[in-house]
């Protein structure tokens, strides 16, 4: 028995490790709030020929989210979940297995400091909109990059205002703060 109770705590201590080791990503997991979700898609504002991208996409609720209310309104918007974490790319995988709009739907495993968010071998629409919940301290690097590669995008940030950004700030008040830059 006591066999089993060590087996289990160093698995629970195994996975603890895998979610917030900054050797496999240097921002921790924390999924964004259920009670959110239909606010956060509204902010994306869905439409035809748009790309979203979700950079640090964790398990992809807000992504699948999305391509579900897109796919219902028969929309061609496409959707790129970018996250590192292997585990986190495994579950992201099932979920496309499973998901009634996965041709509309890239998973890519990268680094969001270090890849080109252009991505030259694939035509991207003008529309194009970033997701971002990632920590604060990681945010104004990650705008100012989105800036550089995509100057016209709309940016979505979830928790956390963009300092940089704050002229072009619109928020939504849901259980917690949706900040939307244009």
């Amino acid at each position: 028995m006591a066999f089993l109770i060590f087996i289990f705590i160093a698995f629970l201590f195994l996975i603890i490790f895998v979610f917030s080791s900054k050797k496999l990503s240097p921002i921790p997991y924390f999924p964004s709030n259920k009670k959110d979700i239909a606010s956060i898609t509204k902010a994306l504002g869905l439409s035809n020929n748009q790309t979203i991208f979700d950079l640090g996409a964790g398990d992809g609720i807000i992504i699948f989210a999305a391509a579900k209310v897109a796919n219902k309104k028969k929309l061609n918007t496409k959707f790129v979940a970018v996250e590192i974490n292997p585990i986190l790319i495994l579950i992201l995988l099932i979920r496309l297995f499973f998901h009634p709009n996965k041709k509309n739907i890239k998973i890519i495993r990268d680094d969001i400091f270090k890849m080109k968010l252009s991505f030259p071998t694939t035509n991207y629409s003008l529309l194009t909109t970033f997701y971002l919940y990632i920590s604060p301290w990681f945010l104004e690097k990650v705008a100012k990059k989105i800036s550089h590669e995509f100057p016209k995008a709309k940016i979505i940030s979830y928790m956390y205002s963009i300092k940089s950004l704050k002229k072009s700030e619109k928020k939504i008040q849901g259980k917690n703060t949706i900040f939307v830059y244009r």
